[in-house]
């Protein structure tokens, strides 16, 4: 694939970089229409959304050095690999749910309703971003003899990413965006269909794409995500948000219900 885009003099512009900086710029705009339609000031909106941004970046990576400290511990150089490293997604979303938790008072919005407006914009950038990482070559699949693996040839890939090069691999990184896009699409059809709580949105999002990942994890190949006994990482954290997911599903419906976020 293409790592790099094009360089700017010495300076290399990594596909990751721009990507995921798309997938977050994209995210926040379809946020900021969704406020506007649901009669949420979009301003208040934008601003919570950059500051969510910037915890889901931190979270992201500080969760990558959490799952695989041996190596950096071992290799503290390494930290500046960072840089062009994207990180764990679950990392970036706890991230932005535990700072989001704290501002939406200080915005004066309702925390679940706001998760609401927040929810398909996430998956969407999910779905960006997840492009980002098939030019990249990072979280890369295990090998397969499918008709749809992909091979990546770029030694910048390897380099990077430790991505293996020359060998069919299942294409994990579409697998994740096709799920993330069909998220999308269920919450959007199904936000207005029965009697809508606040919370349903982002709680369903949060349910789906647990139980998304947790399967695609099975066809990962790449080794820095960590692992609980068996199970990866994500999938140790997917299996804990499903029951949470359905659980705080089952709570917010029985609240009284805000006429507004």
């Amino acid at each position: 694939m293409y790592p790099i885009l094009f360089n700017v003099g010495d300076w290399p512009v990594y596909s990751y970089g721009v990507l995921l900086a798309a997938a977050y710029l994209i995210g926040l705009q379809l946020a900021v229409v969704r406020a506007r339609k649901a009669g949420v000031d979009p301003a208040r909106v934008m601003d919570l959304g950059i500051y969510l941004i910037i915890a889901a970046l931190v979270g992201a990576k500080l969760m990558l050095i959490a799952v695989d400290w041996d190596y950096f511990r071992q290799q503290p150089r390494e930290l500046l690999s960072l840089v062009r490293a994207g990180g764990v997604f679950y990392g970036g979303l706890i991230g932005a749910v535990l700072v989001g938790l704290v501002l939406v008072r200080r915005y004066k919005l309702n925390v679940w309703a706001t998760g609401d407006l927040m929810a398909p914009g996430i998956a969407l950038g999910h779905v960006v971003g997840r492009f980002g990482c098939l030019l990249a070559g990072c979280c890369y699949g295990r090998p397969t003899d499918a008709a749809w693996g992909i091979t990546f040839t770029n030694p910048i890939a390897n380099a990077n990413v430790g991505t293996p090069l020359n060998l069919p691999l299942h294409p994990t990184q579409l697998y994740d965006a096709g799920a993330e896009l069909l998220i999308l699409g269920v919450l959007l059809l199904t936000e207005r269909k029965g009697k809508p709580f606040a919370g349903r949105t982002f709680w369903l999002y949060i349910g789906l794409y647990a139980i998304s990942r947790f399967i695609i994890e099975y066809f990962r190949g790449d080794i820095q995500r960590g692992s609980i006994g068996d199970m990866s990482t994500s999938q140790f954290v997917s299996l804990l948000l499903v029951p949470t997911a359905l659980l705080m599903l089952w709570y917010l419906k029985r609240q009284p219900q805000p006429t507004a976020a």
